[in-house]
């Protein structure tokens, strides 16, 4: 696409998504949108039922082909290549897709599931998500076993400057790690325990966490709370998730208490 339609990549940074994909398996060079024009890019589109904004870019589209600097030999080879790659691209998020419903469909089989979804934020995607790459609960003892799994298990820095200070390992399994930042992620938006919880770790006087510090935290109170629901079949309490938080008239209660021992 650089070489033969430089301009492009100007409309579509990521050229693998849906409305871009759609375009390059059918008219990927210049001359074939100037071709079809802008209501023929819109057809496109149509054909597919995409909907949302995307179809905004059409007349941009058209301007960039007829002013297009782009190669004019072999476009025939090239055609070729780019429509049979962005095929492939389609045909490898179409089975992605099956394999991701798949997921889901066994994921709903395992007990006590259902009330996962009881938290705000948690959609059965990121529950799916998740689950698959824990495996079987069964094999861990405990919570802190599937923490170190993923690699959010705190290890301490031993050199240079930054002797004494933790952090996570990073030593585990990458795609659980995501999909615990995707959960702790939406949770916080969606859930006002989970976002409380965020805000107290930001601004507390005492070891405040950065944003992202904040996050890998809540993602490990998640898996906490998720472990427990699938273990013990309670239900989600917002109450008990907020014990972390250390309100000023406890924190004057503790140090009262400490003073008169």
């Amino acid at each position: 696409m650089d070489k033969y339609f430089p301009e492009y990549r100007r409309i579509y940074k990521e050229v693998d998504k849906t409305f871009s994909l759609v375009v390059l398996a059918k008219a990927p060079l210049p001359e074939d949108i100037v071709r079809i024009g802008e209501d023929g890019v819109r057809a496109l589109w149509h054909s597919e039922k995409l909907r949302g904004g995307g179809y905004s870019k059409a007349a941009e589209l058209l301007q960039k082909a007829k002013h297009s600097v782009g190669l004019r030999e072999g476009q025939a080879q090239a055609r070729m290549s780019i429509q049979y790659l962005a095929g492939s691209i389609r045909d490898k998020d179409a089975r992605i897709d099956e394999i991701d419903a798949e997921i889901t469909k066994l994921a709903k089989s395992i007990q006590y599931v259902e009330k996962l979804t009881a938290i705000p934020g948690l959609g059965e995607r990121i529950i799916s998500g998740i689950l698959s790459e824990i495996g079987d609960l069964i094999r861990f003892d405990s919570v802190k076993e599937i923490q170190k799994y993923s690699g959010l298990g705190l290890v301490s820095e031993s050199s240079g400057k930054h002797n004494g200070e933790t952090h996570i390992s990073h030593r585990g399994r990458k795609r659980l790690r995501y999909w615990l930042y995707m959960g702790a992620r939406s949770v916080v938006v969606h859930s006002s325990e989970f976002a409380k919880l965020h805000t107290y770790y930001t601004t507390r006087e005492e070891n405040p966490l950065k944003k992202m510090q904040s996050l890998m935290a809540i993602a490990c109170k998640l898996l906490r709370v998720i472990y427990v629901i699938l273990t013990k079949g309670v239900d989600y309490d917002p109450q008990k998730l907020l014990g972390d938080i250390v309100r000023p008239e406890n924190a004057k209660n503790k140090t009262k208490g400490a003073a008169v021992a």
